[in-house]
């Protein structure tokens, strides 16, 4: 089974932050082979209270996506896009389609 991020955040409030995290995020997922999910079916945002986005990062397997988080690496990138906006990450386990 493949292993997934789910992203939900607010608006993007730092623009430059998100860019940063963007250019050390992009070897970062070459990496651990990372890509945005191209379900069919994407998730619905519902009763998002504040939460105005929401990102499926598709990874191989779950060992692969916790990994990925566990990378020093990512740890720096994760500083930029925690100044960017509030979010919650969730890892989890499945077939997405």
């Amino acid at each position: 089974m493949k292993g997934y991020w789910l992203i939900i955040g607010t608006e993007i409030s730092d623009q430059q932050a998100q860019a940063e995290y963007g250019r050390l995020w992009k070897p970062i997922g070459e990496k651990y082979q990372a890509r945005l999910s191209t379900a069919k079916n994407a998730p619905l945002l519902m009763e998002a209270r504040d939460a105005g986005r929401m990102v499926v990062v598709e990874f191989p397997t779950l060992e692969i996506a916790k990994a990925c988080y566990a990378d020093p690496a990512y740890d720096e990138a994760k500083r930029f896009a925690l100044q960017a906006s509030n979010r919650v990450l969730v890892i989890f386990e499945g077939e997405l389609g």
